[in-house]
């Protein structure tokens, strides 16, 4: 099996991470509103582990592969571009939303911890959210994308 063949299983892997990484946030914020920080910890840490994991399978599959064109035409069109444009600018946050609620937490900062969590939360859900949905416009309701290889 070469490389490009392999790689090409990533996107499917990728939504299954994101979606993983939803549920672990919800169940990380759901502790936490029961006052259970351990079970909270956990699920963040683990949120944050899988979200890594998934930017890590991302960027290889590009690296490998290169950029899949979006087939749909259309509304769908310009659906699937909103949706990418605002998952895409929010992504660029979720790294620096995380580090920093993971920072204030170790330093015992939790007021401000909760109060950067109530933006953090929303944004990192979002960004894991349309980007399950961002694959399944991309790779099964609109399938039909040749992805572009990577000059080289």
């Amino acid at each position: 099996m070469s490389l490009v063949e392999a790689a090409r299983a990533l996107p499917a892997v990728n939504a299954s991470l994101n979606a993983l990484a939803t549920i672990l946030l919800v169940y990380g914020w759901a502790a936490i509103r029961r006052g259970d920080v351990r079970t909270h910890r956990k699920a963040m840490v683990a949120a944050f582990g899988v979200s890594t994991l998934f930017l890590a399978c991302y960027l290889s599959y590009h690296a490998v592969v290169g950029h899949v064109p979006f087939a749909g035409q259309g509304m769908a069109r310009r659906v699937y571009f909103t949706i990418l444009i605002s998952h895409i600018l929010l992504a660029v946050a979720v790294p620096v939303l995380a580090i920093s609620m993971f920072a204030l937490a170790w330093r015992g900062r939790f007021d401000a911890h909760r109060r950067l969590g109530r933006i953090a939360l929303p944004i990192w859900l979002y960004v894991s959210v349309t980007g399950v949905v961002i694959y399944l416009m991309l790779y099964h309701l609109f399938p039909g994308a040749v992805p572009v290889p990577v000059a080289g």
